[in-house]
């Protein structure tokens, strides 16, 4: 012991307690030397407890004094300095003392106060105190004198002390410190833990450093987890108790932890996990819970345990794991969404463990998942997952991912398309770093992203779009040209057709683009040469077209007319150097300088940097191709050339001048190379006119494939000499021409030489007329006239066509290219005997009349040729199509119903696809109308189909040509043009029903072609839903129908009643069909007749026809054309491929007919409608003559009238008035086409002046009857019923009528028919009547006329007021939308029932002179909508069942 410093410390106590008021330095100074006197002392050390004891109090005395002035006055003092000299002197006086304490109890709380205080000060590290505070905390550490606190009950203090030290610990404290406060702190809890201290303690566990990023815990955190290790059994028991408490009770929990307590489970699990053996198991019961948040937390805490793979927490707790996997089903898409995004942290920690693969089948399930976000967070998941290992990731994965490109959610197939993009540069960048190979299941990426482009909902999707998806995202920045090039390769042996269209979209887009801004930047050059005002319309149609190509078109074109005003001409000089640079490094440094010339703050910064982009050759460039022709030369992969030459083809297609720079590489390849590859003789015939190759130089290797090599080569290698050849040099043609004709004499390779010599006719005519006379007769003589048979012959596998078969088609297609030049040179030759030749060939399959040869063909072998004439007039009919004659056309069309099945196939998508390309006459689309009823489902199928887009695209086209052109009236591009044809072959049809046919079924199988065209027009969802496309559709409907009926058969009058017959037939289908009010808003100005099938005869011809006609019809009467379209109704199939689809939208599970009857053939009963003109009674011509003149008056200030002419052939357009004359009701000659027009007035538009009543429902025809007229009738009516129904007062009580059994009359069907009523209601005084077909009705009896039946027999009969059989329909202004039709006209009548209803109309007249409107006012009722004549339903309502 010291006995130095104890006599200095006594001394200074014995002065402070004598100063009654010490100043602050005295005070200071004293203390000072106090605290540095008892750091001096040390507690007694002797062996001998007596001298221990006696040095113990001694010590004891000597710091007595001191500690009673900081009893009395020190410890009170507000001075910081004096109270942390106070309290180091405290600390060690503990120290000197310990264990005993050297205060009593009372004065200890004061203490530890003062302690405490100096320990709130330990944040501030700056402080030069600070060093003596840390010398406090480690003394009270060193003497546990804290744990005082407990025995003397001041655990307020306690819990004082564990805030002030978590608020104050900080990152930068020394290790000593942080150790200090651990000890004083764990003395407590070993002392007496605490559920208040645990509450302080977890608290601190949740804090995490506010600075830091990625949730980075505290210093607080980490000294509380310190904390938990280091008292782990003293804590345990309440960190368990609370936790259980959480999952199994959460409500009875008092703690604001109980929110927070998934979190406290994983920051102990991480820290001392043998802690929560007994509250982990518990988690499942969370995964269980009817809360979805509870769900969501306990998912997302098991997804922070696979986080920590070395704890193994799958294998450990396997019934969690399982339970685990099960939420990837759960009920909540929350809760899945939950789950995925731990599964890929479950993946990730350890990629080859068993657990894995249970997590992928679960990611597998949720890729198509009902909720749009689960299944986005599954792509996610899935990609993210490949990208970490490629290696061994499931490629099913992969490819199920893929299809989430086709997802009906948009966002989902946005972010499909993200997260794929970034998997596949990841997978480029580790093949060009050799880490892998390439890959066909990652290569698919491109591939399915390319079908994106088909996608009609999305703007994002579409080629103007996805050019810049390829362009900019498809591989790495980084990437070079040569890689780049090698995954195109691989890409192109994985497309399939519909991927490289949409490519060849894209494409082909960008060129536009690309051609369209050089003739934009060439007319800018000129602006100062030309007028002002036609340089703006020159760049507004340019700017137009250019815009097109951006994903917003009209904010596009804005941002090119701000373009076009900047006088900064270098943008417009570095845009056109950046078209001409091909090369793929060269055109990306002048993108970016380009960029850099614009600015970062440049208000059109983002158009013109992807209008740079659409200029730049940045998806394949001149350095791909030539990186191609090097893959090609060396030879590297047999496997890849095919792909490798149809990745060239397509790049040149597009963009030819690429191949400049390479043409000697390209030439080389094509010389060198031992077998020859048909696309490349393309490439250089596609090529040849852009790039510099000497036709010299390749001409002997050209010539060569044109002798020598096979068809197709031939083919392209004169197209190659054609495109490398100039107008001067023509005579390398008159040359090829003398050598072929040459090899055709001798006759060696005969097939080749054919192929040459057609097409060198398409190039160069003039070379071929000064050969056509000795080519012509030798491909008579030597192989349309020899037998060619050499008893070797080949079969094609397709149709079975021999050697000699194939050789007389290709002598046809050499005849037939020679009439067919390129560049529409003139051929001066007469087509006349090649016609003949055709038409001999589509009639008995051969080219040579009445020749029998030992070797004729074969039925198969005949069938080709008649296709091959077929097709031939196909493609004749571009240019010759006038000159055919009715014959020809018929059989061209009738290979549509072929008895060879691949006939009939080859000529419909033959069909097909020429009208798709309108490389052919509208006219030939008769060819689906045959096809619609061939045997076969997928022919059928494609029919239907074929004929939908037909309708769809004419129409759209016809329409815009309509409102852009001065040829208003004329429907002849309109689709409905075609039913001229079709009527006119069905008339000649060999198979048309005799004229005592009496069969429904064969009418409704003969006439089906006809119903399935009107049908096709009449569908509203051919034209996307617009009903008045429909409307128009059937006014030209009815104006040909009207025009057919005033014509006659121009090949054979005696078919003449067969072609009215069948408008008949037609009008009455368009009248079951349509449901639509009709205008004349639109009506056609005039009908154009092709005269090659029509004219017009003298009168009495035609009364003769008509008289024909009627004899016909008095078989077919009303009803039986009713049967006959119902016969049609109820057996059309309609195959899922023509139903409409709008974008990405999916079709409910409906049956085929019902679609049908939905969308279209829900008919109403109809009859037979007459078109023909018949005589009137006299009150009839006094209306027809007031509305006549009605009719002149206000056509002079609305609009044409209908006009009907016979045209001819070869002036498709010629005589179509542009202002067509007031309606006349007699024929006249029209000289200006050499044509007949009939005009007859409007009102013959919607039906025959005899018998239109059928129509005035389903047509929907305006009724033109003034209020007045209303009235009246109203009151006829209801006095009449009131007569009639007087006596029968139990059939006026709705209820009586309930079971009865009665017969229905139908205002439209002209019949009656039977049923039962089932139910009666009070409110609307309205019955339910089951029909016997089915049908349910609901009506009200008291507007509707209907007998009762009992036991077969007439009972009795009610009668309405509106009990006539006549109607009247008000003409109406043409200038608005409302119908116009007929006065007063009887409907005409067929048999018996003609001459029932004859008396009935009789009996009728004078009532009907008196009224001025019709008496069947219950089958429509006009209202006044804003003076309009507008058209209600039946009051009889259709229920279905």
């Amino acid at each position: 012991m010291d006995e130095a410093a104890l006599q200095l410390v006594s001394e200074i106590g014995t002065q402070l307690g004598q100063q009654s008021r010490p100043i602050k330095g005295f005070i200071v100074k004293s203390l000072r030397q106090a605290a540095s006197a008892l750091s001096q002392l040390e507690q007694p050390n002797f062996p001998d407890a007596t001298k221990k004891l006696e040095a113990a109090k001694k010590l004891e005395a000597g710091i007595k004094p001191l500690k009673r002035s900081i009893i009395h006055g020190l410890l009170q003092h507000k001075d910081k300095d004096v109270q942390l000299l106070v309290a180091i002197c405290v600390s060690e006086m503990f120290r000197v003392l310990a264990p005993e304490p050297p205060f009593e109890d009372e004065y200890l709380r004061d203490i530890f106060k003062l302690i405490l205080n100096t320990f709130a000060e330990l944040a501030d590290t700056t402080s030069p105190f600070f060093s003596r505070r840390v010398k406090i905390i480690e003394t009270v550490s060193r003497c546990k004198c804290c744990v005082i606190m407990l025995d003397i009950d001041c655990n307020d203090l306690v819990m004082e002390m564990f805030n002030i030290f978590f608020s104050v610990v900080r990152e930068h404290h020394q290790k000593s410190l942080i150790s200090d406060i651990l000890s004083i702190m764990s003395h407590i809890l070993h002392e007496e833990a605490s559920e208040q201290l645990l509450d302080v303690i977890l608290r601190n566990l949740l804090k995490e450093d506010k600075a830091s990023v990625g949730g980075t815990p505290s210093a607080s955190s980490k000294l509380a987890i310190s904390l938990i290790q280091t008292c782990s059994e003293n804590l345990g028991p309440f960190i368990c108790g609370f936790l259980t408490s959480c999952i199994l009770d959460r409500d009875a929990v008092v703690s604001e932890l109980k929110e927070f307590y998934h979190e406290i489970i994983f920051r102990i699990f991480q820290c001392a996990p043998e802690m929560l053996l007994a509250v982990i198991p518990n988690v499942t019961q969370e995964l269980l819970t009817d809360q979805v948040d509870v769900r969501i937390k306990a998912v997302n805490l098991i997804g922070k345990f696979f986080s920590l793979p070395e704890h193994r927490i799958a294998q450990k707790y396997h019934d969690l794991f399982i339970e685990f996997l099960k939420r990837f089903s759960d009920k909540s898409a929350e809760v899945r969404v939950s789950a995925l995004q731990c599964a890929k942290i479950c993946y990730m920690a350890n990629p080859s463990g068993p657990e894995s693969e249970d997590v992928l089948t679960a990611l597998e399930g949720r890729l198509l998942d009902f909720d749009d976000r689960v299944r986005m967070q599954a792509v996610i998941v899935a990609c993210d997952l490949a990208r970490s290992n490629l290696k061994i990731f499931p490629p099913k994965l992969i490819f199920q991912a893929m299809e989430r490109l086709r997802d009906k959610k948009i966002p989902v197939r946005k972010k499909a398309l993200q997260k794929l993009m970034e998997l596949y540069c990841d997978y480029c960048n580790k093949c060009s770093e050799g880490l892998m190979g390439i890959s066909d299941n990652l290569e698919k990426i491109p591939c399915k992203i390319l079908m994106l482009c088909y996608d009609k909902d999305c703007k994002e999707f579409r080629s103007q779009n996805m050019e810049l998806v390829l362009a900019e995202d498809l591989f790495p920045p980084s990437l070079s040209v040569s890689e780049r090039t090698r995954h195109w390769i691989h890409l192109f042996s994985l497309f399939t057709p519909h991927q490289l269209k949409s490519l060849n979209s894209i494409l082909s887009q960008k060129r536009r683009l690309q051609n369209e801004m050089q003739t934009y930047l060439a007319l800018k050059k000129k602006e100062k040469e030309n007028c002002l005002e036609e340089m703006q319309n020159r760049y507004r149609t340019s700017f137009m077209k250019m815009a097109a190509c951006f994903t917003d078109p009209s904010k596009a074109e804005e941002c090119f007319l701000k373009l076009n005003h900047m006088k900064d001409n270098n943008i417009f000089n570095t845009l056109a150097h950046l078209l001409d640079e091909l090369h793929y490094t060269n055109s990306q440094t002048i993108r970016a300088k380009f960029l850099n010339m614009i600015g970062n703050k440049h208000q059109n910064l983002e158009f013109l940097r992807t209008l740079s982009l659409k200029c730049s050759h940045n998806i394949f460039s001149s350095e791909h191709v030539s990186c191609i022709l090097d893959h090609l030369s060396s030879n590297r992969n047999k496997n890849f050339e095919a792909s490798s030459v149809r990745f060239l083809q397509t790049v040149t297609s597009l963009f030819p001048m690429l191949l400049k720079g390479s043409e000697k590489q390209f030439q080389n390849l094509l010389e060198e190379s031992n077998t020859v590859d048909d696309k490349l003789i393309e490439v250089l015939a596609i090529a040849g006119p852009h790039i510099s190759v000497k036709l010299s130089e390749i001409y002997p290797f050209l010539e060569r494939l044109c002798l020598e090599g096979t068809r197709m080569q031939s083919k392209f290698a004169v197209s190659a000499i054609a495109a490398l050849t100039d107008s001067s040099k023509q005579l390398v043609f008159s040359n090829l021409c003398k050598g072929l004709v040459e090899s055709l004499h001798i006759g060696r390779n005969v097939p080749t030489v054919l192929q040459s010599l057609g097409c060198l006719a398409q190039y160069s005519v003039s070379a071929f007329e000064t050969q056509n006379g000795e080519i012509t007769q030798l491909i008579h003589e030597k192989i349309f006239q020899m037998d060619l048979s050499d008893g070797q012959s080949s079969f094609d596998d397709t149709y079975g066509c021999t050697n000699s078969c194939k050789l007389k088609i290709y002598g046809l297609k050499t005849l037939v290219k020679s009439f067919l030049p390129h560049q529409g040179t003139k051929v001066q030759r007469k087509i006349n005997e090649l016609l003949d030749l055709l038409s001999l060939m589509l009639q008995k399959g051969d080219t040579c009349d009445g020749v029998i040869s030992e070797n004729s063909f074969s039925e198969s072998e005949k069938a080709c040729i008649r296709l091959a004439a077929a097709k031939s007039v196909l493609q004749l009919s571009r240019r010759w199509d006038l000159h055919f004659s009715p014959e020809i056309f018929r059989f061209t069309i009738s290979m549509a119903k072929d008895e060879s099945s691949s006939v009939r196939r080859s000529f419909l998508d033959k069909t097909y696809k020429l009208l798709k390309e309108h490389a052919i006459p509208s006219r030939y689309a008769c060819a689906y109308a045959l096809a619609t009823s061939d045997s076969l489902k997928d022919l059928k199928e494609d029919s239907f189909k074929y004929m939908a887009e037909f309708v769809r695209e004419y129409g759209r086209e016809a329409r815009i040509r309509q409102t852009s052109e001065v040829q208003q009236g004329l429907i002849i591009d309109f689709p409905a043009c075609i039913v001229i044809f079709l009527i006119h072959l069905l008339a000649h049809d060999r198979d048309y029903p005799s004229e005592d046919c009496q069969d429904e079924i064969t009418y409704a199988k003969f006439c089906s072609p006809l119903f399935f065209v009107l049908q096709a027009l009449l569908n509203a969802s051919n034209v996307n839903g617009d009903m008045e496309v429909v409307k128009e559709a059937v006014l030209y409907l009815l104006c040909i129908f009207r025009a057919i009926k005033k014509a006659e058969d121009a090949v054979d009058a005696d078919k003449t009643p067969k072609l009215h017959m069948l408008s008949d037939i037609g009008f009455s289908f368009v009248a079951a069909v349509n449901r639509s009010s009709i205008s004349s808003s639109h009506a056609p100005g005039q009908i154009l007749l092709p005269s090659s099938l029509y004219r017009i005869g003298p009168a009495n011809k035609n009364d003769e026809a008509n008289s024909r006609c009627l004899i016909i019809k008095s078989c077919l009467d009303e009803f039986f054309v009713r049967r006959v379209i119902h016969i049609f109704k109820s057996q059309i199939s309609m195959p899922d491929s023509i139903l409409p689809k709008h974008g990405r939208t999916y079709q409910e599970d409906r049956t085929q007919s019902d679609i049908l009857k939905e969308n279209l053939l829900n008919f109403p009963s109809c009859k037979v409608v007459d078109l023909t003109i018949a005589g009137t009674t006299e009150n009839q011509k006094a209306a027809k003559q007031d509305l006549s003149i009605r009719n002149r008056r206000k056509l002079s200030a609305s609009g044409a009238p209908e006009s009907v002419g016979l045209h001819g052939c070869s002036i498709l357009h010629d005589g179509a008035s542009k202002k067509s004359k007031p309606c006349l009701e007699k024929e006249q000659l029209s000289s200006s086409c050499g044509s007949v027009p009939i005009k007859p007035c409007l009102t013959e538009l919607h039906g025959p002046s005899q018998n239109m009543e059928a129509n005035s429902v389903s047509l929907k025809e305006s009724v033109g009857v003034n209020r007045r007229t209303l009235a009246e009738n109203s009151k006829y009516s209801n006095a009449k019923y009131k007569d009639s129904c007087s006596s029968k007062d139990t059939i006026n009580k709705g209820e009586a009528l309930i079971g009865q059994r009665i017969r229905l009359s139908s205002p439209v069907d002209r019949c009656f028919y039977s049923g039962t009523v089932d139910g009666y209601s009070s409110l609307n005084n309205t019955h339910k009547i089951i029909c016997d077909s089915g049908d349910v009705d609901v009506v009200c009896l008291d507007s509707e006329s209907w007998e009762m039946i009992s036991d077969g027999s007439l009972v009795e009969r009610v009668v309405s007021a509106e009990d006539s059989d006549t109607f009247v329909m008000q003409q109406c202004d043409m200038g608005k939308h409302s119908s116009f039709s007929d006065p007063e006209i009887p409907l005409d009548t067929f048999g018996e029932v003609a001459a029932k209803r004859q008396k009935i109309l009789a009996g009728v007249e004078k009532k009907k002179k008196r009224q001025k409107a019709s008496t069947e006012t219950f089958m429509s009722e006009v209202v006044d909508v804003n003076k309009d004549a507008v058209l209600r339903r039946s009051r009889r309502q259709k229920v279905k069942t």
